[in-house]
């Protein structure tokens, strides 16, 4: 249900995934989600979905792209800026470049991160690659987001919840249908950080764009998502504090373009495009 965010798979190769409850014959939520951002581990019939959405919705994947930046600039304002040394990934997705300890630990070589999903084949590459510092530590949960009590119980077993942790919602809510219910679940992890605890939270805003390319995806086995104007969005920040600038298009929030694109040196030197909004939005919030 959850998130999308490498290993190497190809069709011609034996399944890895045989008897593993896998089925490779469906799209995968986080293997399009992987295409999109121009991984290798998806199938055909991954690739397949992950074309007929572009074919109709082009934009997906530069929000896959920006999705990615926007996560590594959060980790490493609350690693640094912030000093947060706990962090709560919900949805962590495929691993891929700067998962969340790599931004955390080379900032804190200490930080605690625990992952969350609860997808069977994001769990057989988390445990193989989800590897943090030896002063740190890095725990993967195989947890539903529905139920709370056992993700939250789960992450005790590292975090220390009498501190403050930052709680990471990146591509996430968007897989519960009901608006209200996602807002709860929000609220539930909530109640249970302490005050000095940040939020994180991105997800696509809808557009008549966006609806067309649900609509196209909803005609898979895969996953569905639901996009949601910004101000639902933003209601599940309600009751904490604005980090700066709020709640806007993930590829604004505090860009850093030298930083996102690829060192060139000489006459190969480039001049840096300009950043431009998309409909993916996010913010961070603190638990005051």
């Amino acid at each position: 249900m959850l998130g999308a965010r490498m290993g190497t798979v190809s069709d011609s190769t034996p399944n890895p995934h045989a008897n593993t409850g896998i089925d490779t014959t469906v799209p995968h939520s986080a293997r399009v989600w992987n295409y999109w951002l121009g991984g290798k581990d998806n199938y055909a019939v991954d690739r397949k979905t992950g074309d007929a959405v572009i074919a109709v919705y082009p934009q997906i994947k530069v929000n896959a792209r920006e999705s990615r930046k926007f996560l590594k600039r959060v980790v490493g304002f609350l690693a640094g800026e912030a000093g947060i040394r706990q962090f709560l990934d919900i949805g962590t997705g495929l691993p891929t470049a700067d998962n969340t300890h790599e931004v955390a630990q080379r900032i804190a070589p200490d930080a605690k991160v625990v992952y969350a999903d609860n997808d069977p084949l994001v769990l057989a590459h988390a445990r193989a690659l989800l590897i943090g510092t030896p002063e740190g530590e890095t725990k993967y949960l195989h947890a539903d987001v529905r139920e709370i009590p056992d993700l939250m119980r789960g992450a005790a077993e590292i975090l220390d919840f009498s501190q403050p942790v930052a709680v990471l919602m990146l591509g996430v809510l968007g897989h519960l249908d009901d608006t209200d219910e996602a807002r709860a679940v929000v609220a539930q992890i909530l109640d249970r950080v302490p005050s000095g605890s940040y939020l994180a939270i991105s997800d696509a805003i809808l557009t008549e764009e966006r609806r067309i390319a649900e609509e196209t995806y909803s005609k898979t086995d895969g996953v569905h998502y639901h996009a949601r104007p910004p101000e639902a969005i933003a209601s599940f920040f309600d009751g904490l504090e604005w980090v700066e600038p709020g709640f806007q298009s993930v590829s604004l929030w505090r860009a850093d373009p030298a930083a996102d694109e690829p060192e060139t040196q000489g006459e190969n030197v480039q001049p840096l495009a300009a950043v431009v909004p998309v409909d993916q939005w996010g913010g961070v919030a603190r638990k005051p």
